[in-house]
């Protein structure tokens, strides 16, 4: 089952390289009950062989899979939308307010787990001076970090992943170095690039609706022609 592979990846990541001075390693899989709540969450919404579309964050922060262990799922969303108890500070994530609105909007949490897989381009996140630190910011993580990230995406794609099409969260610096890395390691056919939900929700908050109904769009029709192209017999 999916869930399992997700499991297994996730039990045994590390880093096992040095990372620049001052910056600390967020990983909460080494933590048995973070890694309670991931069997849950995955059992739940992963227990098929079914194939999903990847949506590519940057890096776990601090409130939400640094700290509940599920990409852009914070403790209050953990609890009331997913239905996953845990004893976790409940507060607020922007990333994770957005994402649960998209898919309130789409349809529910567990229809929309059907078709999507949250990952990143490190799965493992990083601070610095107690806030969260992306990979791209120092140089020196990002070079250093590259053959975990690439060891970390092979091995996903190799659960029989959607490869034709992925969503990069990120149109800035995230975006440029995926697109960049996917030209030299062919990852996926297309990648395409949405605004980031902190940057929607901490920026545009405003124009909330407009990038709600753009995520909607986007997912939907991606759906269909996901959906259309699975469906097309081959010609003999």
């Amino acid at each position: 089952m999916l869930a399992e592979q997700i499991l297994n990846f996730l039990h045994h990541l590390k880093i096992d390289v040095p990372v620049p001075r001052g910056v600390q390693v967020l990983n909460p899989y080494q933590q048995p009950a973070i890694f309670d709540l991931c069997k849950q969450f995955y059992t739940k919404y992963y227990a098929d062989n079914e194939s999903r579309t990847l949506l590519i964050g940057i890096n776990p922060g601090r409130l939400g899979a640094g700290l509940t262990g599920v990409p852009f799922t914070d403790p209050i969303r953990l609890k009331e939308i997913c239905k996953i108890e845990n004893t976790l500070p409940a507060k607020p994530e922007l990333s994770s307010d957005f994402i649960y609105r998209v898919i309130d909007f789409l349809v529910e949490a567990h229809a929309f787990y059907q078709k999507f897989y949250f990952s990143s381009v490190s799965p493992i996140g990083f601070t610095l001076k107690g806030k969260n630190l992306n990979y791209y910011d120092v140089p020196l993580l990002q070079k250093r970090l590259k053959p975990f990230m690439q060891t970390c995406m092979r091995t996903q794609l190799s659960w029989g992943l959607n490869t034709r099409v992925a969503f990069c969260l990120g149109e800035g610096e995230n975006f440029k170095f995926l697109a960049a890395w996917n030209k030299e390691e062919k990852f996926f056919q297309e990648i395409i690039s949405l605004p980031h939900p902190r940057f929607i929700m901490q920026y545009k908050r405003r124009q909330l609706n407009y990038y709600l109904h753009l995520y909607v769009k986007t997912k939907t029709d991606l759906i269909i022609r996901v959906e259309y192209i699975s469906n097309i017999e081959p010609v003999l």
